[in-house]
């Protein structure tokens, strides 16, 4: 099986705060972005890589980075519908990750991918909860606690069967409340599979996530020129 990985980086980010678009940001020298896409080119099961992008940054991306660029949509979802237009006929199996998980192992692109090959349609990483859950309605009252042992926090890359992928773009309203690509194939009742996350595949959203990653990236560093 041919593996793509999928990569939306076309958006702002605004709640980093003024600058550059999240994708863009500096960590370590580079972006984001070739964080990201360093790790999945590094990944023994990828073939290769396709980033959506702001118009006008496709050539320079390519260039700097020896991956496919699509133009980016005005949300997530576009980016990665755009993107998966693009890809190959041969393409059997898609990875999305997020740019903004720029430290996600290359080890975590292989479980996913090792896992569709297994058979299953949708596969995602996450953690196990450590913190109490608690719902709360529009008045921030608790209406319900709920029992974090069967919760876990998502991660990319998330990694599907190309086809299935494709006809739950197609197959779902654009209106729909989802957040990740898992989420179109839970509303085709098609099952996802969770497997273990990796702590380094956190999210960069906030100011503080960046630090975090400078820090993490440092020891990361420091232990491969041991």
């Amino acid at each position: 099986m041919t593996v793509a990985a999928v990569v939306p980086a076309a958006g702002r980010g605004e709640r980093l705060g003024p600058g550059e678009p999240k994708a863009l940001r500096l960590l370590g020298g580079t972006t984001l972005l070739a964080q990201a896409v360093a790790r999945l080119q590094s990944a023994a099961q990828v073939d290769l890589v396709v980033v959506a992008v702001p118009d006008g940054e496709q050539d320079r991306t390519a260039a700097e980075l020896g991956v496919r660029t699509v133009v980016g949509g005005a949300d997530r979802r576009a980016s990665v519908a755009a993107a998966l237009a693009a890809l190959p006929d041969h393409v059997d199996v898609v990875l999305v990750h997020d740019a903004a998980r720029p430290l996600a192992p290359s080890s975590l692109a292989d479980a996913v991918v090792g896992a569709v090959h297994a058979g299953y349609l949708g596969v995602v990483p996450g953690l196990p909860l450590t913190d109490t859950i608690k719902q709360v309605d529009a008045d921030g009252i608790v209406v319900a606690t709920h029992e974090r042992g069967a919760l876990r926090a998502i991660q990319t890359p998330q990694g599907f069967r190309r086809d299935v992928l494709e006809r739950a773009h197609a197959q779902v309203p654009l209106d729909s409340p989802v957040t990740d690509d898992a989420g179109l194939l839970e509303l085709l009742g098609i099952p996802v599979l969770v497997i273990d996350g990796a702590e380094d595949a956190f999210k960069v959203t906030r100011p503080a996530d960046l630090g975090r990653a400078e820090a993490r990236l440092a020891v990361l560093a420091g232990e491969a020129s041991r």
